[in-house]
């Protein structure tokens, strides 16, 4: 079974967070680390430049008290709050903390997964620990 466990979480209703809470547990070793992740995706210069600084501190209190909440959920584990995109920040988060497994809700693909890749589909091409993807 798997000692470090990474669970990225979205706070959306498409993407099931209990049932990836449900297989990491099934997953993990008796004394395994589970780390519960969010990915803030920059915000270009330009965009940032004309929102209130207010507003967007305000977005990243509300993210990391909903993360925080996530990870009460999951037993044991441990919030981290991720900047960058989504699929690659997660690899690299994964190859940087030693993480063995990775387990990932993903959406039901649609027309423009064809062209643009879901964040799922990078993080199973690029990780280099194994990945379970629950939809």
């Amino acid at each position: 079974m798997y000692k470090n466990i990474l669970v990225p979480v979205v706070f959306d209703k498409d993407h099931e967070t209990q049932a990836s809470y449900a297989v990491a547990r099934a997953l993990a070793d008796k004394d395994a680390k589970f780390t519960v992740a969010h990915v803030i995706e920059d915000i270009p210069d330009y965009v940032t430049s004309s929102i209130p600084r207010d507003v967007l501190a305000s977005t990243r209190r509300e993210a990391e008290a909903s993360l925080a909440q996530a990870a009460k959920d999951l037993s044991g584990a441990a919030p981290k709050m991720i900047s960058g995109h989504a699929g690659r920040s997660i690899v690299d988060y994964a190859n940087d903390n030693d993480i063995d497994c990775i387990v990932l809700a993903s959406h039901r693909p649609g027309f423009s997964d064809l062209f643009l890749g879901s964040t799922a589909a990078r993080v199973v091409r690029h990780a280099k620990c194994a990945v379970h993807v629950i939809r």
